[in-house]
Formats: C-alpha cells, structure tokens, sequence
C-alpha cells in the first residue's frame, strides 16, 4: 500500500491470554493517507517487542489476575514503553481461559492496567477466528486471491476457523476441539486434569479414567482419531458431525462454509499449528506431553492425515503460533477520518456499544425511527452503521439523510448525555453530523465517525482522539 509519507508514529498492543499460553506484542505503525483515496490508515506496522510466551497463570478454577497484573507490567517494562504512551491495546481472552469464572472481571481489570485498551473481551469465537485469519494468512491470501484458505487456529481450548478469499474473511466458526481438554503430568500420560468437554469425550468413548491414572496407547488413539474426525469434518463442511450430543455441545460457533467453485487449502496457526510446521519442516519435536497436553501428539496426526496437510508444505502462513496476538495488534484497530463530527471529545473513550442496526444511507425517516428506538434500550449507548454501498453519496443525499436524522433524534428525546454513534464509510462525518444536530442547535450527544470500512460484528470501541483521528475496534464478529 502506498501512502504518504511523514504521518505521526503510533503504537499497538496485543494481549493474548489462551487455554496454554500468553503473549504480548507491541507494534508502531504510521497514521498517514492513502496517496490515491486520502483514506486514513495504520501503515508501515513495525513489530517493536515480543514478548516471550509464559503459560497462562491459573490459580484453582480461576485465572491469577495478580499474576497477569505482573505480566504485563513486566511486559511493558521490558518494552520500555508506558501505558499512556499507547494509540490502542488489544485484550482478548481464548479458549478454556475465557470460560474462567474470573475471566471478564479479568478482562476490566487489564482495560484499568492499559488505559486504553479497545478489546477487553472473553469468549469472542468469531473475533479470535478472525483475527486468526488476519494474523496468519491474509498476506498469503492475497497473494493467491482466487484460492480460498481455510485456516484452524488449533490451540489448548478451541479450534478457530475461517474461510477467506483475497484477505478478507467470509465466515468463521469456533469449536472446543483442543489439545487441553485432557491434562498430564509432562513426559507421560498419567491425567492431571479434565476439562468439561474432555470429561464429554472420555464418556462418549466409553473411556473410565479420572486424573491419577495412566491413558494406554488404544485410549489415546481413541482420542486423537475422533479429534482427526472433527477437523476433517470442520473442511469437508459435514454438518452431521455435530448433530451429536457431543457434537453439540463442542460447538459454540457453526462453520458454514460459503459456496465456491475451487476446494479450500488449508493453514494453520495456533500451538498446534506451530508444532505442526515444525514437524514439517524437519525440526525436532519436544518430548512426550511436554506442554501437559495432546498438543504434539494431535500435530503429528494431523501430519499423517492427507486432506489436512496437501497444501501445508506449499501454503506457509506468516505468524503461526501467535496469530492471534499478531491479528489483534495489527489488523483489528480500524481508524476514522480525520473530519470526524466530534462536538465533545471528552465524552472518549467508549466501550461496548452495541450496533444496533446496519442501514442503507438512504434510510427512510421509518427505518431511523426503528433504529433510534432500539438503540434507546442500550442505557450507555449506541452505534448505528450507514452504508454507502461503496458510492460515495452526494451533498443531496447527506442533507436529505442529515434532515431526517435531525427529526428522529429529536423525537426520540434521548438524554443530551446519551451518546449515538454513527459510523460511515465515504468522507461525510461533519457535514453529516451538522445536519443531524441542526447545526449545533440540537442537544443531543451524536459523534459520527467517517472512512470506516464495513465490518460485521455487534459491537463497538472508540478510542481517545489523537491528532483529529478515533480508533475503533470491533468485537463479537459474526
């Protein structure tokens, strides 16, 4: 991507606490316009800190939030970089760990640590199968962009999943297929723990041993076949696989695979998929069970298994047991135009706005209505898309949609503190939010915010401004 040159220096946090490991990455990247569109972007990213990945602290049933706390604080200090210092921060919790009872309260008390943090958010499939996607293989998909990927992100708790052509991802899927459902003493198979869904499949192959008793080779065999069986059935798109009881119950998030005419290739990313190329490429594996999981013993099956590894020596993706992380710092924070409609910036930062509802710019003063009454019942606020279709709409059409926007709000009476966002595509926001608020005369408390590419996802974050530009990061993709 060209882009013009001396744009302000930023910097990006990941945080990435899964079902085995954590990670963190710091990245800076430029705040500069497109030489050719002006659209404002993150350009040039440039890893400036990787931190090395520990296993997630878990104390009991709970994740050890003062342990995280030292983490991170570690993290950025081996970074040499301050909270205060950061544009956006990105939290997400995966796997077994977001199903914690603590996990959210986690989540709030990393969101106090980083100021700014933009995600803080657990058990968000469709995000973390996403961001994946983004972080692995959306180079190499747009390096080959008549060919579908398919990539598993395979880690302790869940395999991630998402079909993408060209860079951009069309539908995702998460399932509790993990190499931590089952937990051993490390260089044997004596059980430690048991997750709920590996207890499920231990039922459900009719296999008797509780934690302190030793798996045999056909038990393990077992295992690992039927998670074979549940990958192979993930690419194939066999929906029947998870019609099951247990199928049912592994699945938080249905996969359903877009028509095509060309078969998926697939990648992979996560810790399996690490070991997995690894093994691949000739590299020598740890020893048995030596994270204290099936991890090694499901790459190496996976590597025996045709369908699964055709295109795995040909389709290398970029990052690969931290896509997720690299996703999330580099590809999640989208940016706003710098003429965005902002009245009062210190109602920012924002958090968890809903999207209520995805209109045509052209919506009638009925569909406004509708949406305005929705958007109402979300006591702290919300946000509402206007899609242009890719057509940049002309001065009449924003004035009509301002006109109409102007009476809507008013008749909806929301309190002046109540903030609406609205998000576009085309390079309106001022203009826009002039006419929404009758120039000012309105009390009401609109922000639009413009040159923001459609996403489909629930909800929203806004960022502080900094320099006339808003971060905004989605979450809960669909």
């Amino acid at each position: 991507m060209q882009a013009t040159t001396g744009g302000a220096r930023v910097l990006l946090l990941g945080l990435d606490f899964g079902s085995t490991t954590s990670s963190a990455l710091i990245a800076e990247a430029s705040l500069s316009s497109h030489c050719v569109t002006g659209r404002m972007a993150l350009n040039e990213p440039r890893v400036l800190f990787r931190g090395d990945p520990v296993f997630t602290p878990f104390k009991e049933q709970m994740i050890d939030a003062a342990a995280i706390q030292g983490l991170i604080e570690t993290w950025l200090e081996q970074a040499g970089v301050q909270p205060g210092q950061l544009f956006s921060g990105g939290v997400i919790i995966t796997g077994l760990a977001a199903r914690r009872h603590n996990a959210q309260a986690l989540a709030q008390l990393v969101g106090q640590l980083i100021g700014n943090a933009l995600i803080s958010r657990a058990d968000d499939g469709g995000l973390e199968s996403w961001l994946a996607f983004m972080g692995s293989c959306s180079a190499l998909s747009r390096v080959h962009p008549q060919q579908p990927l398919l990539n598993l992100d395979i880690g302790g708790g869940t395999t991630n999943a998402a079909w993408g052509l060209d860079g951009n991802v069309l539908a995702s899927g998460c399932h509790f297929i993990g190499a931590r459902h089952l937990q051993f003493e490390p260089g044997s198979y004596r059980l430690s723990g048991v997750s709920v869904f590996g207890q499920a499949l231990l039922d459900h192959l009719a296999i008797s041993k509780a934690c302190g008793q030793v798996l045999e080779r056909p038990e393990l065999d077992a295992l690992i076949n039927w998670y074979i069986d549940a990958l192979v059935a993930l690419v194939e798109g066999d929906r029947r696989f998870f019609t099951s009881p247990l199928g049912r119950l592994t699945e938080q998030l249905p996969l359903i695979l877009p028509e095509h005419p060309a078969t998926p290739a697939l990648t992979f990313s996560g810790g399996v998929g690490e070991l997995l190329y690894r093994h691949l490429q000739g590299e020598p594996m740890p020893g048995t069970t030596h994270y204290g999981d099936l991890g090694i013993d499901l790459a190496l099956a996976i590597a025996r298994h045709p369908r699964l590894t055709q295109h795995a020596k040909r389709l290398v993706p970029e990052n690969r047991g931290r896509a997720t992380v690299y996703g999330l710092t580099l590809h999640n924070t989208e940016i706003s135009g710098s003429t965005l409609f902002l009245p009062r910036p210190e109602v920012l930062p924002l958090k968890d706005l809903p999207i209520v509802a995805r209109l045509p710019i052209s919506a009638t003063r009925q569909q406004l209505d509708d949406a305005l009454a929705l958007a109402l019942g979300s006591r702290d606020g919300a946000c509402l898309q206007l899609l242009d279709g890719g057509q940049a709409p002309g001065l009449d059409l924003i004035r009509q949609l301002g006109g109409r926007l102007c009476h809507a709000l008013e008749q909806a009476a929301a309190d002046p503190q109540w903030p609406l966002v609205l998000l576009v595509e085309s390079n309106v926001a001022k203009v826009l939010g002039n006419y929404a608020t009758d120039w000012g005369r309105s009390s009401c408390n609109l922000i639009v915010i413009d040159e923001v590419r459609e996403r489909s996802a629930h909800f929203i974050n806004l960022g502080k401004p900094h320099q006339h530009i808003v971060p905004v990061a989605f979450y809960g993709v669909h």
